[in-house]
């Protein structure tokens, strides 16, 4: 008998990523779909389509079905054993958003194993490019929410945010007041994590509490969609966002289809997908009090709290791993530009140099303290001989890069706990 594992998924903006993993937590497979490289019929740049205002961008919907046909295909000519899967789990890029046309649900339950996913689907679309997070072209929709609950500090008391363009309520908004037809056409409306999750249940998956608190529409104290939050945005909306459900519930077992098609087991369970930040603070098994920080073309920073104040900066979503307490997320816009610029000065433009100089240096960095601001130049000082300021007028460059990184980290550690958000102390885990 064939060990068990266990997969899971990552349907981000750029590409398609599975994982499995066995009991032991040891990886025994991984693969991607790059949507670009692998799936060039769709035209995208970066997995999307920005369009002709700059502010709309979308992706197509099939191209996330069709990447996830190729890589099942490829895991089976490459003999993965499918029948050892005992359940799977996964995450889509927060914020997007999938639109099931009326009558879908029986397409997606009734799939034939005769044919790939995406020849199935191909009409159950009613918005056939799904808006996703890098939209911004929903400014008077927001104006309209939060006037409509009595303001954005209000509004994100009840949801965890004020009201942001990319949020899925807001971009719900504009289909209605745009295409009411096409609105009126759509039966469901999934989050791309419930989406995926759908996928593979065969039927439309539940939206979990910790992507959900990412919409401006769910009351993050109680767990339930806001009747005002909800009316403010389009009629009969929750009828079409069903329940949410805890982020770890048990959804039920894999469709039929994938049995018939790759040989999963009948009895391989589908729990639960939800939003990419949230699955990094469960993934990373952050405890009360941890903080993390993801460095992207934006960077994140997420921590899990007991007592949360919702405020006009930053975020609160539901927790994923404990239903009764909740996750800080910070987001600095552009915080790859002066690590690029590090990057090519110290580092020859090669982020392979760039981590060798920085695991040559230790935590602290003996001292050496850096900050830059991009555009602004930079400042330089030496703690070593603390109390004592010492201002240099340069690094070395490995010194150089490592002061950045910490430079960059102590300054969001600073504005979190002034947003008033606790934060270990390191000598307090030791």
């Amino acid at each position: 008998m064939a060990a068990p594992c266990y997969l899971g998924w990552d349907f981000s903006t750029q590409q398609l990523k599975v994982i499995a993993i066995d009991e032991q937590l040891r990886v025994i497979y991984e693969d991607n779909v790059h949507f670009d490289k692998d799936l060039p019929e769709f035209k995208t740049q970066g997995g999307v389509y920005i369009h002709s205002d700059r502010l709309t961008v979308t992706s197509p919907v099939l191209m996330w079905v069709k990447a996830l046909d190729m890589i099942l295909e490829k895991m089976k000519s490459l003999g993965f054993n499918f029948s050892q899967v005992r359940a799977m789990s996964g995450a889509g890029q927060q914020h997007g958003s999938v639109y099931w046309k009326k009558g879908s649900i029986q397409i997606l339950k009734n799939a034939s194993s005769e044919l790939p996913l995406h020849q199935s689907l191909k009409a159950c679309f009613s918005v056939s490019n799904s808006p996703i997070w890098m939209d911004s072209s929903t400014a008077s929709q927001c104006s309209a929410l939060e006037n409509a609950v009595g303001g954005a500090q209000h509004l994100a008391r009840i949801t965890g945010s004020r009201a942001y363009e990319r949020f899925t309520g807001n971009q719900i908004a504009k289909i209605y007041s745009q295409n009411p037809e096409v609105y009126m056409e759509t039966e469901r409306i999934s989050l791309v994590s419930s989406f995926a999750a759908s996928l593979f249940l065969g039927a439309y998956a539940p939206i979990d509490y910790s992507d959900g608190s990412g919409m401006n529409l769910l009351q993050i104290w109680e767990k339930v969609w806001s009747v005002s939050c909800l009316d403010a945005c389009a009629p009969g909306l929750e009828e079409k966002l069903g329940c949410p459900v805890p982020s770890h519930s048990v959804l039920g077992p894999i469709s039929p289809y994938y049995s018939q098609r790759y040989g999963f087991s009948p009895d391989c369970k589908i729990v639960a997908f939800t939003g990419d930040n949230p699955a990094s603070l469960a993934g990373m098994r952050l405890q009360e009090g941890d903080i993390a920080i993801s460095l992207g073309t934006s960077d994140t920073l997420f921590l899990w709290i007991q007592e949360p104040t919702p405020a006009l900066e930053g975020h609160i979503l539901c927790n994923p791993v404990d239903s009764q307490t909740y996750m800080a997320l910070l987001c600095f816009k552009n915080g790859a530009l002066m690590r690029e610029r590090i990057r090519d000065e110290c580092a020859s433009g090669s982020w392979d140099e760039f981590a060798k100089a920085l695991s040559c240096t230790v935590a602290g960095n003996n001292g050496n303290v850096g900050m830059s601001i991009s555009g602004g130049g930079s400042s330089r000082v030496c703690l070593e001989t603390c109390p004592s300021l010492i201002q240099v007028s340069d690094f070395p460059k490995e010194v150089e890069i490592r002061a950045l990184i910490e430079g960059q980290f102590m300054a969001k550690r600073i504005h979190a706990e002034k947003l008033g958000y606790k934060v270990s102390k390191y000598d307090e885990k030791a």
